[in-house]
């Protein structure tokens, strides 16, 4: 066993039920007043999120599942109910016969440009109002921390993503997407 105990100790128990706990009761809280407050789904402001970020508010699918950290097949459906809804369009990217691009369209921009606020208040009532100022450095430094080591860990272990092969702009799922040449899309 290499000298770790197969049970957590009482210190890491507590821990564990306070940050499991916490994770059970915010993260359905926030999906629900997203949900209520804007029309919004968690993943229709994550992806819109991260295109709103983006240069001219497009990326490559294989960026978003980056970004969101969806699976091949969760984001190709997702894609397709939010193109459905307007609020993205799938584009063939000039210059690459078989890449794809997802663009945020005037309806998407509007949509997570009036969701910023509300998931600001939310955040600050939920996460950041109650804690101290130390309380909040102390969590963006555990977070920082812990995300750092994860991603490692996935980056180590070759996590699969989108890429190579990327949901085409149809939606067919058919085409590779290989990563953008200097100066593609």
């Amino acid at each position: 066993m290499s000298g770790t105990s197969e049970w957590l100790d009482g210190h890491e128990e507590k821990a564990w039920n306070a940050f499991f706990e916490m994770q059970m009761l915010f993260w359905p809280r926030m999906a629900r007043r997203l949900q209520q407050d804007t029309g919004l789904s968690e993943p229709d402001f994550a992806i819109l999120g991260a295109l709103a970020r983006a240069p001219e508010g497009r990326l490559r699918p294989y960026e978003l599942s980056g970004a969101t950290q969806f699976e091949k097949s969760r984001l190709h459906h997702h894609l397709t109910r939010m193109a459905g809804r307007g609020l993205i369009t799938r584009e063939r990217c000039p210059g690459s016969s078989r890449g794809a691009v997802v663009a945020l369209t005037p309806r998407g921009r509007e949509a997570v440009t009036g969701a910023f606020p509300r998931r600001a208040e939310h955040v600050r009532r939920w996460l950041t109002g109650p804690l101290t100022p130390a309380q909040l450095d102390a969590l963006t430094e555990i977070s920082g921390t812990l995300a750092a080591r994860l991603r490692a860990e996935s980056e180590g272990a070759g996590q699969e993503g989108v890429r190579p092969e990327e949901t085409g702009p149809e939606g067919t799922g058919s085409g590779a997407d290989e990563p953008p040449a200097a100066g593609g899309c």
